[in-house]
């Protein structure tokens, strides 16, 4: 540790029956907040989405994997015919004539029922709606339909060998002061510990950008580090305002794709992209953010550093006279399962932020959204303005010290940079302003 965390939970209300099917109607009849009309690659993404949500949900730090592999799984489908990018990971091989649509169409089918069969028949439902629209041949919906299949498969293969599957023992930390160990309520063990050891899609390793560790706990970062959150965080007679209490629980309802995703997908309509761009865009930032979720869970189960929690109930434990033991101190939100230090959605949302800001310019005003907290919209002016506050959301939700929000925003972006120059770049005698 250096001298001188986010969480992630499941949504409080996950998605499900009667619910589910009317969100999911006005999600891709375009008549939701924030959603704008689209092609098959955005209306698939919206699935995508909503699959993750519904009961019971995926854990967050789960659906970037997930995410990532149905968008890229989609990309190389719609790749694989117009060519104009470095694919991901299958070479473009398509028949000559196919259906542009039907492959992103089936890639993502095809992908998600793999990894939501409980939900096939939903995305049955979808995939006759998207095919009934495409007025293509039934020869090049045909071969859209067999190409898109074989990404998916393809895709699909080569993920099942990155480690994920792998189960380890369960994790349960330790007992010295600054060290992770399981918190209430639940009291559950390390979630998804085998994150910190799966193969990334495009850094060369998990610790490519390994953070420098928490703070020592006599330091003076730390003491302003955990008096910040025993005042802000608490879920009782905290110095919050109204607004800074619904955004830290706006920024826990969802998962990173849920928020980033949907921002994607509003501005590539926003500049009229094709649909070859919009799933290049989306491709980029999952693949962002699935591999700083892999760097965050490096760090995280490198450094095992205790959730604030434990730290403030303990207080009297860490070697420091200006932290003082609070042992009834509770935070706003529920604290997460896994070590605290770097936060995780710090991590997510700083390497699809730094994505987009490339993309569109660092000042771009959009708004958020959330499926998980319907109702709710945030308005940022710039990039930056919304890592902000996802920074102070996990730190007013009293789940994690600043530096771990600071530090996890830097890892995010420093992957981000790192997909940038190395993954789906034009192919030679192309730009990006020739595909729209």
């Amino acid at each position: 540790m250096r001298p001188l965390s986010k969480g992630f939970s499941r949504p409080q209300a996950p998605l499900e029956g009667v619910a589910r099917f009317l969100v999911w109607a006005l999600l891709l009849s375009g008549t939701a907040i924030g959603v704008c009309a689209a092609d098959e690659v955005s209306d698939w993404n919206r699935t995508m989405l909503l699959a993750m949500l519904t009961a019971p949900a995926t854990p967050a730090p789960v659906t970037t994997r997930m995410a990532a592999i149905v968008q890229v799984a989609v990309f190389d489908a719609v790749n694989g015919i117009d060519r104009h990018y470095r694919p991901v990971y299958v070479p473009p091989a398509a028949s000559p004539g196919a259906s542009q649509r039907a492959a992103a169409v089936q890639a993502a089918y095809a992908t998600l029922v793999s990894l939501y069969p409980a939900q096939k028949a939903s995305f049955d439902q979808q995939r006759a709606t998207s095919l009934a629209a495409i007025t293509e041949s039934n020869d090049a919906v045909q071969r859209g339909l067999a190409w898109g299949q074989t990404v998916a498969e393809q895709i699909l293969a080569w993920r099942s060998q990155d480690g994920f599957s792998d189960a380890p023992p369960a994790y349960t930390g330790g007992t010295l002061p600054g060290q992770w160990r399981p918190t209430p309520p639940a009291m559950a063990p390390g979630l998804v510990p085998q994150l910190a050891t799966t193969t990334p899609w495009v850094i060369r390793s998990p610790s490519q950008f390994r953070t420098q560790g928490p703070p020592d706990m006599t330091s003076d970062q730390y003491t302003s580090d955990f008096n910040e959150t025993k005042s802000m965080g608490t879920s009782t007679n905290s110095g919050r305002t109204a607004d800074q209490t619904l955004y830290a629980k706006f920024w826990q309802a969802g998962n990173p794709p849920d928020y980033w995703d949907q921002v994607v997908i509003s501005l590539a309509s926003r500049q009229q992209y094709s649909m070859s761009r919009t799933a290049r865009l989306l491709a980029l930032v999952n693949l962002g953010m699935a591999d700083a979720i892999i760097g965050c869970w490096d760090a995280k189960y490198h450094y095992s550093s205790w959730r604030p929690i434990t730290a403030i109930q303990l207080g009297d434990t860490d070697g420091n006279d200006a932290t003082a033991a609070d042992p009834a101190w509770t935070p706003l939100i529920t604290t997460p399962p896994f070590p605290e230090y770097p936060s995780a959605h710090s991590c997510a949302s700083g390497a699809a932020a730094q994505i987009l800001s490339q993309t569109f310019g660092e000042e771009t005003s959009f708004n958020m959204t959330s499926n998980a907290m319907a109702g709710v919209t945030r308005n940022f002016t710039s990039f930056s303005a919304a890592l902000e506050e996802v920074r102070n959301a996990r730190v007013f939700g009293g789940i994690h010290f600043r530096t771990a929000t600071v530090d996890g925003t830097a890892l995010g972006i420093s992957v981000a940079n790192y997909v940038l120059t190395h993954a789906l770049a034009a192919n030679e005698g192309r730009s990006n302003s020739q595909d729209r």
